[in-house]
């Protein structure tokens, strides 16, 4: 069984970056897409950012100009990287892979964003 391990979340001031990895134990076969999904305390899991077999991109509008998501294929990863952090981006992230045969989640990377 394929697992998604995230890292690189934290604590982090508001205006501060972060980058979250999300790392496939294995590799995956016939990936329709990969992304980010976040959900906060009372509230439900939110699309964050999407990246498709062929490139292309998509962002929650909250997030656009501020998140950047990318993969290393050769790594079996994908990025996600967030700048100008502001208290509302404070969630557990999940990655998520979408895939002919199946979908997988992580477990999720807490980022918590206060000063």
């Amino acid at each position: 069984q394929v697992q998604l391990v995230e890292s690189g979340g934290g604590l982090v001031q508001p205006g501060g970056s972060l980058r979250l990895s999300c790392a496939a134990s294995a590799r995956i076969f016939s990936i329709v897409s990969t992304g980010w999904y976040r959900q906060a305390p009372g509230k439900e899991r939110e699309l964050v950012a999407r990246i498709t077999s062929g490139g292309s991109t998509n962002y929650a509008d909250s997030v656009k100009g501020r998140f950047a998501i990318s993969r290393d294929n050769a790594k079996n990863t994908v990025y996600l990287q967030m700048i100008s952090l502001k208290p509302e981006d404070t969630a557990v992230y999940y990655c998520n892979v979408r895939a002919v045969r199946g979908e997988y989640w992580g477990q999720g990377t807490q980022v918590t964003v206060s000063s």
